[in-house]
């Protein structure tokens, strides 16, 4: 059950759930506010917490504020670009075969027909990455399969606008950012695995942090470096 608390311009969605404790999040990249309570919480109840704590939601929100964010990507000639936090000059060359990408210790090369716009450049980059992090996902995905005891019935990468991740533990179905390609590739993991823990505990309870801390003890440093890292610049359609 869901409930909305206002305290001035800020909203905090409210989510009632089978845990002992509160748990207050600001959510990158935008911000966005959540507390979650034992589901016998009273919403004055949880509204009174939220205030004790407003300072730190400010705080939290004037830093995602300030983070560094890319310029819009206009797909030209020696554009920097980024790929597992490495950044590389983007190299046009023109061709009549089919289009694709290739890259070296410098350069990503974009071949692509004499006149190709931006959009058409745009998606060439966004497909090639996308597969570079399917490569990656699926080395990842057994190796904490076998660490964990669980299974990923399925995953999915896509345009994820707040979020690195997420993970249905219903259906065993995790889903993850296609920004991550751009990210360092033990941070990718760090998202990986807080997924797919969830697959055994749905909520970020004291045995979720337990089982975070047992197996992957720098899940705080990742996700503070994560979350440090500049934001991609997407504009974003309704979808």
């Amino acid at each position: 059950m869901k409930d909305l608390i206002q305290l001035g311009d800020i909203s905090i969605e409210v989510n009632r759930k089978a845990i002992k404790n509160v748990h207050l999040s600001v959510h990158p990249p935008d911000g966005r506010v959540t507390l979650s309570t034992p589901l016998n919480t009273r919403l004055e109840v949880a509204r009174a917490y939220a205030i004790t704590r407003l300072a730190w939601i400010r705080k939290q929100q004037e830093k995602m504020k300030a983070q560094l964010r890319e310029s819009p990507r206009r797909y030209i000639q020696r554009e920097s670009h980024y790929l597992w936090g490495r950044r590389y000059l983007l190299n046009i060359i023109h061709t009549e075969d089919k289009a694709h990408v290739t890259i070296d210790h410098k350069r990503i090369t974009l071949h692509v027909k004499p006149g190709s716009n931006k959009s058409r450049r745009e998606a060439i980059m966004y497909e090639w990455q996308k597969s570079l992090l399917h490569d990656y996902i699926q080395q990842v995905i057994p190796k904490w399969e076998k660490i964990l005891g669980v299974r990923v019935n399925a995953y999915y990468v896509q345009r994820m606008k707040t979020k690195w991740g997420s993970c249905n533990y219903r259906s065993g179905n995790i889903r993850l950012n296609t920004e991550l390609v751009k990210k360092p590739k033990d941070l990718v993991e760090y998202v990986i695995v807080h997924e797919m823990a969830h697959l055994l505990f749905p909520t970020h309870s004291g045995n979720y942090v337990a089982l975070m801390n047992r197996f992957y003890p720098r899940w705080r440093e990742a996700r503070m470096e994560l979350n440090d890292l500049p934001l991609g610049h997407v504009e974003w359609k309704d979808m």
